[in-house]
């Protein structure tokens, strides 16, 4: 996605169309071209899409966690002057648009999650041991998707340098110790915002039954599965993906 990212003080964006704003969330190691299939479809659609992109290494080690992100997500819907926004996350990103979601309900009119974290996390708080062997990085990459070609060399090699570059090691650990730490199922039960739950029926990294949980705590989520799909889902189905995000929304009317 070849789109201009504005820079407006602190926030460094893409957005795209006009409409309710659908806030896209990426994860610990997404970068911003991920949500292409999103970012292309739903302007077509009467929305506007936009995707910060979200601070994970850029703040100090002590702000370096999931509450942060969360407060960052309010003052970026604040400078914008949007009275209420859809929530879009995959990954982290989910793990944030649910913490977002509990601590400032009025503003998130519906969120989306997929592949979230916040009830169950395998991927996020391993360490990395042999991070200087590309085969190992490029074997966890792939891991991520059903199908491994998904983890092209672009996408291997951003994992490759995020995990050798000492400061941002650091950061992902402390944001994978963040996210243990900011277990969501006490507060699920009280989150009453329509909530589309779209997952990978194949996804190593927040398995299906993350999904149920899911879905069994939010008391107004929905759940929908795509097949022969890993922990990214808009990434390796992006048709299936919004075709079942647009449907969701129509039927729900936001």
């Amino acid at each position: 996605m070849e789109q201009d990212i504005k820079t407006e003080g602190k926030f460094k964006y893409i957005e795209l169309g006009e409409g309710t704003p659908i806030v896209i969330l990426h994860g610990l190691m997404g970068g911003l071209s991920n949500f292409d299939g999103v970012a292309n479809y739903f302007p077509k659609q009467g929305y506007k899409v936009v995707i910060p992109e979200l601070p994970l290494y850029t703040l100090s080690l002590l702000k370096t966690n999931i509450n942060s992100f969360a407060k960052y997500l309010k003052d970026f819907i604040d400078h914008k002057g949007w009275s209420e926004v859809i929530l879009l996350g995959n990954s982290l990103g989910g793990h944030i648009g649910l913490l977002a979601t509990k601590k400032f309900p009025e503003r998130v009119k519906a969120l989306v999650i997929t592949g979230s974290s916040g009830l169950y996390e395998s991927a996020m708080g391993e360490s990395y041991p042999r991070r200087g062997d590309y085969e190992f990085i490029k074997k966890k990459a792939e891991n991520v998707f059903y199908d491994p070609k998904v983890a092209t060399k672009e996408i291997v090699d951003d994992v490759f340098n995020t995990v050798n570059d000492k400061n941002k090691l650091i950061r992902t650990l402390a944001i994978a110790k963040s996210a243990i730490r900011h277990n969501m199922a006490k507060d699920l039960p009280k989150m009453k915002t329509p909530t589309c739950i779209i997952w990978g029926k194949q996804d190593n990294v927040t398995p299906p039954e993350v999904a149920v949980e899911f879905n069994e705590l939010l008391p107004n989520s929905d759940l929908f599965w795509i097949d022969k799909c890993g922990h990214a889902a808009m990434m390796e189905h992006p048709d299936a993906f919004n075709t079942i995000l647009h449907d969701w929304l129509k039927a729900k009317s936001i």
